[in-house]
């Protein structure tokens, strides 16, 4: 049976998807609270996967209309600031947003983490309309996040 939810054209080891499968199937009291708000497009009407393969990596929540990664942070990850900057970097080179939280942000303020997520929602909405008037106006290919990032000089 064919992997769902991977992004097309990546090689994943059948060692990741067992992983993925299993992060899925064994997710943190974080994960869930948030889970439940993302799940069945009950957020925005936007369709997020869990324990998304991309770029080698599995990333917590995905959403692949907005190109958006979503983190729930544990203590772990206190030990491996300098692997996630450079995990983010990677992502993002390849017009990812991301966005991080702690476990304890979740558990204890799930409505500020989703006001969070809603404005990040839009910072992205609007910069794909940006792109779009942007190519219009050129009738050319499609420009870089990079130099839409540049022109609102954000």
């Amino acid at each position: 049976m064919k992997p769902r939810n991977i992004i097309i054209g990546q090689k994943i080891s059948p060692e990741k998807i067992k992983r993925s499968k299993e992060l899925r199937q064994n997710m943190t009291p974080a994960e869930k609270i948030l889970w439940q708000q993302l799940r069945a497009k009950h957020f925005n009407n936007l369709k997020f996967c869990r324990q998304q393969i991309i770029e080698g990596f599995i990333v917590d929540f995905y959403c692949h209309s907005l190109g958006l990664v979503i983190e729930i942070d544990g203590k772990i990850h206190e030990k491996q600031i300098e692997y996630d900057h450079d995990r983010d970097k990677i992502l993002s080179a390849k017009d990812l947003h991301i966005l991080r939280f702690t476990n304890e942000q979740v558990t204890q303020n799930i409505e500020s983490v989703l006001k969070t997520i809603c404005e990040k929602i839009e910072d992205i909405e609007d910069l794909q309309d940006l792109r779009q008037a942007i190519q219009e106006d050129k009738n050319e290919p499609d420009i870089s996040l990079e130099e839409i990032q540049r022109s609102l000089k954000l």
